[in-house]
């Protein structure tokens, strides 16, 4: 029989995956989507609470499967693991995770071998790495969500403090997703003007704004994710819109620029570590980098972050 759509697998129908499911439902990006999860009644609920609704959206095939359901798949979502409690940091999630992904992926790869991995389990940089060393797969099949969302929120943060739409607005979040991650203001730009030039002659603000704003929105955008939990107690939304852009640079094969998680192997000086740079996204996953010149400060940031990442990778079994 012809393949008559893209298929997606998702591993873990919780609130992430869940979410997941029906953004990608909603936005008509596969026409078969597999929902797998060591709880079968609850994916075959969430599974049915989608489908029900169906009728106003695009046509799709949505239901609760087991590994063998992955079969080719063109791209396979990974939210399986514990999710951060309110309190919690991504990397007090390490090892936990790291064990399920280790049991979970033997099981799903031998079913979709071709498939583009989009890993979404925190901590999503470790996961990414203990998934490329582990399971066989090519690297540029494995992508980390990372900072997709990290940046998307920078986006939006200074799109709002300058008064445009975030589309107009460029700049990425790169390292660590998480307390290291790296805000490289050298390379933002407002409406395609390097920001410093834009704050300094364009924007009426300039005269009352500083570094202190610089921080505060730094700040907002690393401790998004926290305050969300300790308000709702967890987060799903936004990280399942970033996961559906990352799907459809995939399922378009766009080459669109992304700060995706990947193994990085001399970019910036570093190696043997999985972080967020901007990586190329496209139908066979990652085509190539680009590593945009860091200041002095920034390069030791970057530095730092993959230390940080390092060391938790050297203190797991992976």
């Amino acid at each position: 029989m012809a393949n008559k759509g893209k298929k997606i697998v998702i591993l873990g129908a919780g609130n992430v995956g869940a979410s997941i499911a029906y953004t990608l439902t909603v936005q008509g990006l596969a026409s078969e989507i597999v929902l797998i999860d060591v709880n079968y009644d609850k994916a075959k609920g969430e599974a049915m609470d989608i489908i029900q609704g169906t009728a106003f959206c695009p046509p799709v095939n949505i239901y609760a499967g087991q590994y063998e359901n992955a079969k080719d798949a063109d791209i396979v979502i990974v939210t399986v693991g514990a999710a951060r409690k309110p309190g919690q940091s991504r990397i007090d999630l390490a090892q936990g995770n790291v064990n399920i992904v280790k049991q979970v992926m033997p099981q799903v790869i031998p079913y979709a071998p071709n498939a583009v991995y989009v890993v979404v389990s925190n901590p999503v940089d470790i996961i990414t790495y203990a998934i490329i060393k582990t399971s066989g797969l090519k690297t540029s099949q494995v992508i980390g969500s990372g900072t997709t969302l990290d940046s998307a929120r920078l986006r939006s943060r200074l799109a709002e403090h300058v008064g445009l739409n975030p589309k107009n607005v460029h700049a990425y979040v790169l390292g660590e997703h998480g307390d290291s991650s790296v805000i490289p203001w050298s390379l933002a730009t407002i409406g395609g003007i390097p920001m410093d030039k834009y704050c300094l002659e364009i924007c009426s603000e300039h005269n009352r704004c500083g570094k202190a704003e610089l921080l505060e929105i730094e700040d907002d955008v690393r401790t998004a994710g926290a305050k969300v939990i300790a308000n709702k107690g967890a987060t799903y939304y936004a990280i399942s819109l970033a996961v559906s852009r990352i799907c459809a640079c995939i399922i378009r094969d766009t080459d669109s620029v992304l700060t995706v998680s990947s193994l990085i192997e001399g970019q910036y000086g570093l190696s043997d570590v999985c972080l967020s740079i901007p990586f190329v996204v496209g139908a066979h996953g990652i085509s190539q980098s680009i590593v945009s010149p860091l200041t002095a400060p920034e390069q030791k940031q970057m530095e730092q972050s993959a230390a940080a990442l390092r060391s938790v990778i050297d203190s797991l079994d992976i």
